[in-house]
């Protein structure tokens, strides 16, 4: 069964978020898409993922390129799994897939400060519980570490 986390960020960024959160995913032996909602983001995570430490990597491509399918971690704009990814990233408002129930995990990440990310973040959760998929709510603590809410 799809187990679906939702992940509220308040007074923090994707871009601080995102890397832990692949960096732990790589370490379970995960494969992930990374889906966004249109280049230009795509574009701005690809050059942070390079750059957001100096003693980290994280190995990952554009949906773009050529050998996609071989690539850990894909950062895309579409639906669609090219490197049979076990976990799919949806941020910045990204629809939930029609292939929901192929993963084994999806990690909805929303921005608690737009009420629109609100909205949609309700409506994707109403959904995958109607799916019987597993749902849980994450926030992070005053110290910034994630917290499974209730």
């Amino acid at each position: 069964m799809t187990e679906v986390l939702f992940y509220h960020l308040q007074n923090m960024t994707l871009e601080s978020v995102l890397p832990p959160l692949l960096e732990k995913s790589l370490e379970r032996g995960w494969r992930v898409v990374v889906q966004s909602t249109s280049p230009e983001r795509a574009e701005a995570l690809d050059a942070h993922l390079w750059t957001y430490s100096d003693d980290s990597f994280l190995p990952h491509a554009t949906w773009r390129v050529g050998d996609a399918q071989d690539q850990p971690i894909i950062l895309s704009i579409e639906e669609g799994n090219p490197n049979r990814a076990n976990v799919r990233f949806l941020v910045d408002n990204a629809a939930l897939p029609a292939d929901c129930d192929s993963y084994e995990r999806l990690v909805l990440v929303f921005n608690g400060d737009d009420p629109d990310a609100v909205a949609a973040a309700r409506e994707s959760w109403t959904a995958c519980k109607a799916r019987g998929f597993e749902v849980t709510y994450w926030q992070a603590d005053e110290r910034g570490r994630w917290q499974r809410r209730q």
